[in-house]
Parts: C-alpha cells; sequence; structure tokens
C-alpha cells in the first residue's frame, strides 16, 4: 500500500475484512482471551465485517468452520510441537507461532484482507511476519503486560522475554488497543508507544447471558449461603487477584455478621496455599471452595450473594467485575487497574485499597450493613454494563481502529523505514529494577 493511503477516505462504519489472529478461541479456553475473541469476532460478524479467525487447533475440532458468522481456521500443532522435549513456554510458542504462520498464509491465499488483528504476544511473531508478508496495518490488543502480571519485576529470563516480545509487537503495530486508561498508561510507558496510537476500548460483556433465572439464583443460595449474608469472589487463583487478602478479611466480618459464608468460584496454582490459610484461621465452616464454575453455573451464585468482591492486586481490566454487575451482584472492589475505572464508589458499588484485608472488610460491611444501599448500586451497576459495554458497541470501537490503521498505514510504514534505514532495528532494553516504578509511576 503506498504512503497516498493515508488520504483515502476510510468510514469507519465501512465493513472491513479482518484476520483476527489468537492463541484461544473455542473450544480452547483457558483464561478469558479466548471468550473475549469469540465474542468481539462475533459482533464485529454481526455488523457487516468479514472476520476470519485463525487460532489453536484442539481435538476433536474442525480445521476449518464457520461459526457464528465467522470463518475460523485452526492450525493444527506440528509434530513436535506438543509435547515439546522441554517444558519451556518460550519453546512452545516459537514452534507453535510457525504452525499459525502457515495457516494464516492460506487464509491469505483464499481472501483479501484490510487488517491484521494480533490478539498478546503469544502470537506475536505470525502477527508481524504476515502483515509485513501482505503489506496490512497491524493493530495489537495488548491484554495485559508481562511487567504487571508481575508487579513490575522481571525476575526470570522468560519473563524479560515476553516483556520484550510485547514491546516488539506494540511498536510493530499501527494501532495499540488497551483496555482500560490504567493498560494505555502502561503501553505507553513500558512500551515507549505514542499516546495517540493507543486506543482505549473496553473488554464486553453479554449482559443478557449473565441474567439468571430466580429458581437457580434460590438453589444457589440454599446450597452456598447460610443464616447470614453470602459473600462471593469469581476468578483464578493466583496471588495477583488477591483472594488472599479476602480470606484475612474474613474473621472480621464474620464477627459483624453472624452466619457469614464465603463462596469462592474458581481454581488455580494458588488454591493448596488459600485453603492452608482458611484452615489457620479456623474459617473451614464459613470459606467454602466451589472450583471452577462455567457460564452455566456462575450466575446464578453471583446473583445469590450479598456482595460479590474483586480484590485483584493487579487487573487490566475486571471482567469478573461486569459479570458480577450484569448478575446483579453488588460490588466490592480494588481501587487499582481498570477496575477503579468500571466501579464508581458510592454510585455502582464500592472500592478499597489493594491488599489491605481491613479496608476491603470495612467495604464488605458498607454493603452487608445497608441493603437498601447495596441493592441500589447492584442496580445501578446492572444498568451501566448493558449501556457501555455491550459487544455492539465494542466492536463498533475497534472497527474504528482498523480504520484509523488503514488510514495510517502509509504514514506509519514510511517512519519505520526511515528509523530502520537510520539506525538498524532497535534494541529493546530491560532495564533493571521495578518497571512499574519508573518515572514515579504507582507499583
Amino acid at each position: 500500500m503506498s504512503p497516498d493511503a493515508d488520504v483515502i477516505d476510510i468510514h469507519p462504519a465501512r465493513h472491513q475484512r479482518v484476520l483476527i489472529l489468537s492463541w484461544e478461541y473455542p473450544p480452547v479456553l483457558v483464561g478469558g482471551l479466548g471468550r473475549h475473541v469469540h465474542a468481539l469476532s462475533v459482533a464485529l460478524a454481526a455488523a457487516g465485517h468479514e472476520v476470519t479467525v485463525v487460532t489453536r487447533h484442539a481435538e476433536g475440532a474442525p480445521l476449518e468452520e464457520y461459526a457464528d458468522g465467522v470463518r475460523v481456521l485452526r492450525a493444527a500443532e506440528d509434530p513436535v510441537t506438543f509435547p515439546l522435549a522441554t517444558g519451556s513456554l518460550l519453546a512452545w510458542t516459537m514452534a507453535f507461532n510457525h504452525t499459525l504462520t502457515r495457516a494464516a498464509l492460506r487464509a491469505a491465499e483464499s481472501g483479501d484482507y484490510d487488517v491484521v488483528h494480533a490478539h498478546d504476544w503469544l502470537v506475536a511473531h505470525t502477527a508481524i511476519t504476515l502483515a509485513e508478508h501482505l503489506d496490512l496495518p497491524l493493530v495489537s490488543t495488548i491484554h495485559a503486560t508481562e511487567a504487571g502480571r508481575h508487579q513490575g519485576w522481571l525476575p526470570e529470563e522468560m519473563n524479560r522475554t515476553i516483556h520484550g516480545v510485547e514491546h516488539w509487537l506494540s511498536n510493530a503495530s499501527a494501532r495499540v488497543i488497551a483496555c482500560s486508561g490504567y493498560m494505555r498508561d502502561q503501553v505507553t510507558r513500558l512500551f515507549e508507544v505514542p499516546t495517540g496510537r493507543v486506543d482505549v476500548v473496553p473488554n464486553g460483556v453479554d449482559d443478557r447471558a449473565w441474567h439468571a433465572r430466580p429458581r437457580a439464583v434460590a438453589s444457589a443460595r440454599a446450597r452456598f449461603a447460610g443464616d447470614g449474608p453470602l459473600v462471593g469472589y469469581a476468578g483464578r487463583l493466583v496471588y495477583e487477584k488477591g483472594v488472599q487478602h479476602l480470606v484475612h478479611a474474613v474473621p472480621h466480618l464474620r464477627r459483624r455478621h453472624p452466619g457469614l459464608r464465603v463462596v469462592i468460584a474458581g481454581d488455580g496454582p494458588y488454591r493448596e496455599e488459600l485453603v492452608d490459610q482458611t484452615r489457620r484461621l479456623d474459617l473451614g465452616d464459613t470459606v467454602r471452595f466451589a472450583g471452577f464454575m462455567d457460564a452455566t453455573q456462575l450466575p446464578a451464585v453471583l446473583a445469590a450473594t450479598d456482595a460479590t468482591v474483586v480484590p485483584s492486586l493487579y487487573e487490566p481490566f475486571g471482567m469478573v467485575a461486569l459479570e458480577a454487575a450484569a448478575a446483579g451482584a453488588p460490588l466490592a472492589v480494588a481501587s487499582t487497574g481498570g477496575l477503579a475505572e468500571i466501579v464508581e464508589p458510592g454510585v455502582t458499588g464500592v472500592t478499597f485499597p489493594h491488599s489491605d484485608p481491613d479496608a476491603l472488610a470495612g467495604a464488605v460491611d458498607q454493603l452487608l450493613g445497608d441493603e437498601v444501599f447495596a441493592r441500589r448500586v447492584a442496580r445501578r451497576a446492572r444498568t451501566m454494563v448493558s449501556r457501555r459495554y455491550g459487544w455492539a458497541t465494542i466492536a463498533a470501537r475497534t472497527a474504528d481502529s482498523y480504520a484509523a490503521a488503514r488510514r495510517e498505514h502509509g504514514t506509519f510504514q514510511a517512519r519505520r523505514a526511515a528509523t530502520l534505514l537510520a539506525g538498524g532495528r532497535p534494541r529493546i532494553a530491560i532495564p533493571e529494577g521495578n518497571l512499574l516504578a519508573m518515572d514515579g509511576a504507582a507499583c
């Protein structure tokens, strides 16, 4: 595409041909990324865009299909990709990108595209190769950063390598999508991407899918609640989700609210540590670990709670807060990351400083101690979710980013070429110390 493409009027509403790359897509669902990419792709297709997703193959899934208006190509792993003779995630990622690239090139042979959209660092090599080979604008969504996941520290070679790939992908992209203002600030600071190239497009939610039937809510209440209020948590059981601080707040809450029960829905590597904490605090009769729950079970459990807590230390966006709000749960969330942009204190929920069990207990106590207030903020949060975070709205904003990338493609490529001619490929320097504390930024 020539530099003259910058003066072409590409209206954001025009139907666009999009090639999406993601290592997760149904039936491969490891975290929230696969659900996000699926919902976005379906919403883009419903708006009239032509969408092809190239993703990882799963046993029993077709290598190619049209589903929900989306063309899906699944890259079968090479014989040496799984299992590798090493447990290295980086080695697996490199091998996976080889087969993903071949599948994406096959997709390009059977259709023309206007833009390539990459989701996170795991597809970076394929995305950059494809965009350069086809001379297409690249848009990347950075769902989280390695520095953020580790509170600013990159202790191991793998952590530093992932950070470097994130830096490379962000700077190779004509537009970068971040799910919150907090994530936009991380991308601009950590990866030195100009603010003007970063678009804030929040994650979406299908609020109707989180409206549980009254009978299901009553059943969940009967299963998990006792004679007092029910407090809930849903999400992965990992350190950065802050569940340990919820556990440490329970003794205070139990004294204030006899008969209190806490249900923790989710699983992860931190589970055994959390179970040990509950034993040491003698909370076995109060805290219940319910394990992983899918989208057919979780809405009723969230709706049954008198407060749902999101105690994360690091949260780029806070998808579970939207889902809980859509289910009708009163929210108590840590005032960190994207959560602070979702919940307005006293209006759509209550907030507390992360890593502070006493403050967490105080925030939850606000909801448990005033049912009228709790139900009022829950109703407002539910309305807010349907108005701001519907997938049709999110798809339209994403399509705007595509259109901007196409308008700017010629100029962006010219600047990159000039940079390379002037000094060759820039070396990504990874400084020592806490990356999130640089330039006065809070950890």
